[in-house]
């Protein structure tokens, strides 16, 4: 029998394609209407092995019949939404700022146009931890952006030119937050970490890749959780385990890109992987 695994995050179906080359099934969830069409088009020639359901990861108890034997999911926009200028998720492609993963509900313009001042730099600051975000915000109020262009053109007012990062574009935080804010991606995790013991089988996986440390923080303290680990343990001592965990971790720290995948895919610089098994006996 096929044992089943989740692509919580079908994007591209990349993760789906080397499960199901690998002998798994493979049920791929995405939001984006247009991602899911180019996966199942891509994965069509694996026929039953492949199923793809349109509907948010953060909802996977509901979406999906368990348990089953694995979880994947890889946080963040995808490279084709990147690509994408009419999707409005990158600044250095001018179109319009949308950043809706799902093309419906509230916009990134019409969340900067909505929110107060001081509720828009809150967001900018907590989702993108941005030190300027007060005075990017009151640029963003003051040009009420509709592009990618006109947004990154208020970053750059908001911040000054003596701050600006070296190693990543001055606008990368305030997209970020805008981003997470638009797709209440951070609530998603926690909802799909939270369906995880119930989700799977004994011995099933769970593996998680974020890209920045509010993804990371959650998935690195849920599977902490999972694991028995006593979240109080002073720091220096060996970490304190409870004597029935439900889960072991398979990674002891997050695993990185290497310098080869660098070489090849420079978008992983800063991706992080973390993964658990549920242990056989365990109560769901």
């Amino acid at each position: 029998m096929q044992r089943v695994i989740v692509d919580g995050t079908l994007g591209g179906g990349g993760h789906s394609e080397a499960l199901l080359e690998a002998g798994f099934r493979v049920v791929g969830i995405d939001r984006d209407p247009t991602a899911l069409a180019a996966a199942s088009a891509r994965l069509a020639r694996f026929g039953a092995s492949f199923r793809a359901v349109r509907g948010e990861f953060g909802d996977v108890a509901a979406l999906v019949e368990g348990p089953v034997d694995g979880l994947v999911l890889d946080l963040g926009v995808s490279s084709p939404q990147l690509d994408t200028p009419a999707r409005g998720f990158s600044f250095t492609h001018d179109g319009p700022l949308d950043m809706r993963m799902s093309a419906e509900g509230e916009t990134a313009a019409a969340l900067i146009a909505r929110l107060p001042e001081g509720e828009l730099a809150d967001v900018i600051f907590r989702f993108g931890e941005e030190r300027f975000s007060r005075p990017i915000a009151r640029a963003l109020k003051a040009r009420l952006p509709t592009t990618t262009f006109e947004a990154v053109a208020a970053v750059k007012q908001g911040v000054p030119r003596r701050a600006w990062p070296r190693d990543v574009h001055v606008a990368t935080r305030t997209f970020q937050a805008l981003r997470i804010a638009v797709n209440g991606e951070l609530e998603q995790l926690e909802r799909a970490l939270a369906a995880v013991p119930a989700l799977l089988t004994p011995r099933g996986v769970a593996a998680v890749i974020s890209f920045h440390s509010l993804e990371d923080r959650l998935v690195k303290q849920a599977f902490r959780r999972l694991c028995g680990e006593v979240d109080d343990t002073p720091r220096g001592l060996p970490v304190a385990r409870a004597e029935s965990a439900p889960f072991e971790a398979l990674t002891r720290k997050a695993i990185v890109a290497s310098d080869e995948e660098l070489a090849v895919n420079p978008r992983a610089r800063s991706a992080r992987l973390r993964a658990v098994r549920k242990l056989p006996g365990a109560a769901s």
